[in-house]
């Protein structure tokens, strides 16, 4: 059973504007998590059609890949915008809280 998003205890206003790291990209984003879905829908129609177990696997191998990367890239942005360019204050938690993150995603499989 997937888990719910996990609210954060304090609100992360970043450095200026209040906005995320990623603000400047969610279009980008969300086109990306578009396509993956799109591939999730193709995935399905594979099973549904019966397909050869390698190619679907190969087809899952690949949208793994893709929300690694979108994953990654968010990583890089909270690093930047939200620890380094963050309230000094914050930096700390802020550290604990990204390494949490990439425990998570390694911990994946």
């Amino acid at each position: 059973m997937a888990q719910a998003p996990r609210k954060s205890p304090e609100k992360h206003s970043g450095t200026h504007s209040g906005k995320h790291g990623y603000s400047d990209r969610t279009d980008a984003l969300t086109k990306r998590l578009r396509r993956i879905e799109g591939q999730v829908r193709g995935i399905e129609r594979m099973i549904e059609e019966d397909r050869y177990c390698i190619d679907v696997l190969t087809q899952i191998s690949a949208v793994q890949a893709a929300l690694d990367k979108v994953a990654l890239g968010l990583l890089e942005d909270h690093a930047h915008h939200c620890v380094v360019g963050g309230p000094e204050k914050l930096k700390a938690e802020r550290t604990t809280e990204l390494m949490a993150s990439v425990a998570r995603l390694m911990r994946r499989g």
